[in-house]
């Protein structure tokens, strides 16, 4: 079975990146959620990216803050496509993990969404538009996604025009 595969650096974590699992689930997209730890379990995390591949993980989504290596470990595992969230929660509000979230050597590609929950909406909606490369199903169901978001403010925007009238 392909499915997303979301790893997150620490049950703390859990909060903005059920957003993501939400996402995906609203889409029916498959996904498994696991908490694995660059620092304190590499080989928990290593040993997992294989499982996940060989079960068949097709994008891996990694959560982490601060220093967030967690999706740079992830990439150094696999040839599959990696999507890192940086975390806030550090003094520096997340920038700490932006930072090393983005910041990955020529080779070694993590795409990098934004800090917290909106970044967690974008990282499973980036996974999905990867999958439906191959999937014509789930391609059609983002189309619809947009044409339904694009008529929400073509809405909103009456009501407002109205309003200022």
């Amino acid at each position: 079975m392909k499915f997303v595969s979301i790893i997150m650096g620490s049950k703390s974590d859990y909060d903005v990146v059920s957003e993501a699992a939400k996402t995906l689930e609203k889409f029916n997209v498959p996904y498994e959620l696991i908490i694995s730890s660059a620092h304190r379990s590499p080989k928990r995390t290593s040993e997992y990216v294989a499982a996940a591949e060989e079960k068949g993980a097709q994008v891996f989504i990694a959560a982490a803050g601060m220093a967030a290596h967690l999706a740079g470990a992830i990439a150094a595992n696999t040839t599959r496509p990696v999507i890192g969230i940086p975390m806030a929660g550090s003094a520096l509000s997340g920038v700490d993990a932006l930072y090393s979230t983005v910041q990955m050597p020529g080779g070694m590609p993590v795409g990098t969404v934004a800090i917290g929950k909106a970044g967690a909406v974008n990282a499973a909606y980036l996974a999905m538009q990867i999958l439906a490369l191959n999937d014509q199903n789930l391609d059609e169901m983002l189309k619809a996604d947009r044409a339904t978001k694009a008529k929400q403010v073509e809405e909103d925007s009456a009501k407002v025009e109205v309003l200022l009238a």
